[in-house]
């Protein structure tokens, strides 16, 4: 079966959150369970890799010459195609719906260039909706994949129409607009044969109001239609494992973690209280000012040491803390040190308001620190009760009462072993989900595809 997935983002060429870690771990065992496997993200300008160019030329409806460079690494084929509209510094704009309708459009021209059309093309969260929609005009088979509904890449009919390179008829409320204005979120919901979601939870709760960012009727009709699932992300185990992970000390079980606390404890200066964890992006979506309201009532009890960057008010807030002796705030993206607070941390805060699965949790529990997290999305599908510590409303208060569960049952010393030892054996590989993502792309090609709007 020769796939090939779409996105903006793929680790270690591109990141800017799970989206990359998704695409840089997936195809590489979708190859290694005998599939033919390609991805296709943008050639950014600061990619980091050098792409050997293997196609030039022009693409009709996109401004400037194209081209597309190559690499290959673990069985996958990595192309990144190079257009006038990401020539500049960073992944993401003010105008990232003008320059991924180039993207969109793009995509399936250069894959007929370089003869390597794909039995299916699998699209991931709106940068690549539109690819899924010329797919669906050329009557290519489509999976697309939702990995957080909030962003859905929206713009104002009918300018943004012009980009698209779509006919008249796919700009109807049963097509692509959403209240007077293109989203190309629905346009692969609405054109792909299957639409996944990262975890079954999330699947269940976008078809809410509560969750469906206003496509709650498109997703639940999917839905009743049988072509929604649920399939809960993996994690890169070679690239996030204690036992050879050159950032820590290295450990095997939960014996062997303490010497990693110590390093993090000595690396920020910090006192014999427990240390809570938190390596996120600073957004609402987070609960990062849930976590900020909570810091006088946790700072009793835990040292609390936060990595992350994102809304200037939140880094400001976290900012006004850099003076309290258990508090560290270091701001922006730091992988050594994200790597570091897995490790060395005991509990592992995620107070989200939302999440559609989640790699942090996942991550800390492979490194022996327990989660805080709050029962939303695919953290209900990941930690077991008798793992980690769930929390139901979404207030600071609620997040104190859980981290109060977490140093009550740390009193417990083998207690708190018995938890971390099961945390370190919880399978999250990407084996299971890889096959579920190739059973569904047969399902995708066996699927009826109608005729799309002309």
């Amino acid at each position: 079966m020769r796939v090939m997935h779409v996105a903006s983002e793929v680790f270690p060429y591109s990141r800017s959150g799970g989206l990359g870690d998704v695409l840089g771990a997936l195809p590489g065992v979708q190859a290694r369970l005998g599939a033919s496997v390609g991805v296709l993200s943008p050639w950014y300008a600061a990619l980091d890799g050098q792409p050997t160019e293997v196609w030039r030329g022009e693409v009709p409806g996109v401004a400037g010459p194209v081209r597309v460079g190559e690499l290959v690494q673990g069985g996958v084929r990595f192309l990144f195609l190079g257009l006038p509209e990401f020539q500049r510094p960073g992944l993401y704009h003010p105008d990232d719906v003008q320059r991924f309708c180039a993207f969109g459009r793009g995509v399936l021209p250069v894959l007929e260039a370089l003869d390597a059309v794909p039995d299916v093309l699998h699209g991931h969260d709106w940068q690549a909706g539109l690819a899924v929609a010329h797919a669906r005009l050329r009557g290519l088979p489509g999976a697309f994949t939702v990995h957080n509904l909030q962003y859905q890449g929206r713009w104002n009919l009918p300018e943004a129409a012009s980009w698209t390179g779509l006919p008249g008829g796919m700009f109807t409320p049963e097509g692509l607009e959403f209240y007077g204005d293109l989203n190309l979120m629905k346009a692969g919901l609405v054109c792909a044969e299957r639409v996944t979601t990262v975890s079954p939870q999330y699947a269940q709760e976008i078809t809410t109001p509560e969750y469906g960012e206003g496509l709650e009727g498109v997703l639940l009709r999917l839905t009743l239609e049988h072509r929604l699932h649920g399939i809960l992300n993996g994690l890169d185990q070679e690239r996030w494992d204690p036992r050879t992970d050159p950032e820590v000390p290295r450990y095997a079980d939960a014996g062997g973690k303490a010497a990693a606390t110590a390093a993090l404890r000595a690396e920020f200066g910090l006192d014999a209280a427990p240390i809570l964890g938190v390596v996120s992006r600073l957004a609402d979506q987070k609960g990062m000012d849930l976590l900020i309201c909570a810091l006088p009532e946790l700072t009793r009890d835990w040292n609390v040491v936060v990595l992350g960057g994102g809304q200037p008010l939140l880094t400001a807030a976290l900012d006004g803390w850099a003076n309290h002796p258990r508090v560290v705030f270091e701001s922006g993206m730091n992988e050594p040190l994200a790597h570091r607070i897995y490790a060395g941390a005991q509990a592992f805060a995620m107070p989200s308001r939302f999440e559609p699965c989640g790699l942090s949790q996942l991550i800390a529990m492979r490194y022996g620190t327990l989660p805080v997290v709050r029962e939303t999305g695919g953290l209900v599908d990941t930690v077991p009760e008798d793992v980690g510590f769930r929390f139901a409303a979404a207030t600071p208060d609620a997040l104190a009462a859980a981290c109060r569960q977490a140093l009550t049952a740390l009193g417990d010393r083998a207690g708190w072993q018995a938890r971390v030892e099961r945390a370190m054996t919880l399978d999250f590989s990407w084996d299971g989900p890889a096959r579920h993502y190739l059973d569904l792309y047969g399902a995708v090609l066996n699927a009826e595809r109608p005729a799309a709007p002309r």
